[in-house]
């Protein structure tokens, strides 16, 4: 029994980590967290 419930952990720490991976940023398909925009700001030197 105890296998069964290590292996079901592993198979849902691997979906877990696609599912993760799949929703990136880096591929601009509209899923996961904004990516931070640079945007200048003027610093005023005296």
């Amino acid at each position: 029994m105890s296998e069964l419930i290590a292996l079901s952990a592993v198979l849902g720490m691997v979906a877990l980590i696609f599912w993760l991976a799949s929703n990136s940023d880096d591929d601009n398909g509209g899923g996961g967290l904004m990516e931070p925009a640079l945007v200048p700001v003027r610093v005023r030197r005296y």
